[in-house]
């Protein structure tokens, strides 16, 4: 069934709604809840529009349209199709009601809380995927959902570090690149000046002297 819901703003990882879940489930919920917010800080817009992850007992589902981030946490045993339908129609409603408002600069947390009125009754229409409703939605051909991307939370996680890791080494490699080639170019004149400086002046000197004579005959 679906434990809980959050849409967030993926331009700066604002909340702007979430369901009013049950206190005896926070408790199991808490984890996947901070992972949840952790893989958001790292989703843009070019990341998978739709992916599902594994989180032990849990599945974090998400899926991203117009820059919002709409996030369920299931369990393992819930149908991946009836989670994205729920995500789609949550969506929709949610595009429908504050599509106009959502990047508005200034908006508070949670401004848009009584949209829970909504996904709590939309989340109760999908809890089991025995009725008649939910059966209907699993033999539609709505969408295949086999490719849609699944990944592990600690390989997501730890690789997701790597790649900033890596990115953050290239950056410094870039900057001391430019900085060693710089001070080779100087070394480089350094050597040339030591090397040719004496001779070029005596030389210079040497012209001179020679102009300069013969211009007073």
């Amino acid at each position: 069934m679906v434990k809980s819901t959050t849409i967030t703003r993926i331009s700066d990882g604002l909340p702007l709604a979430a369901t009013m879940d049950d206190e005896a489930h926070e408790n199991d919920l808490m984890d996947c809840k901070n992972q949840g917010k952790v893989i958001i800080k790292k989703l843009n817009p070019h990341s998978e529009p739709r992916c599902s992850i594994e989180s032990g007992k849990f599945y974090l589902h998400y899926l991203i349209e117009q820059g919002v981030c709409y996030m369920c946490i299931c369990d393992r045993a819930y149908p991946r199709k009836l989670a994205f339908s729920y995500l789609d129609e949550i969506a929709k409603e949610f595009s429908m009601s504050y599509g106009s408002e959502i990047h508005k600069p200034g908006l508070r947390p949670y401004a848009f809380i009584k949209f829970d009125t909504f996904m709590q009754k939309t989340k109760t229409l999908y809890q089991d995927s025995r009725t008649q409703h939910n059966l209907g939605k699993l033999n539609e051909d709505l969408r295949d959902i086999s490719q849609i991307m699944t990944k592990n939370m600690e390989d997501l996680l730890w690789r997701g570090d790597t790649l900033e890791r890596m990115d953050t080494m290239s950056e410094n490699l870039r900057a001391q690149s430019l900085k060693y080639r710089k001070d080779a170019r100087n070394l480089n004149l350094q050597a040339l000046y030591r090397k040719y400086g004496i001779p070029a002046i005596v030389i210079l000197v040497f012209l001179v002297l020679i102009y300069v004579r013969l211009a007073w005959f």
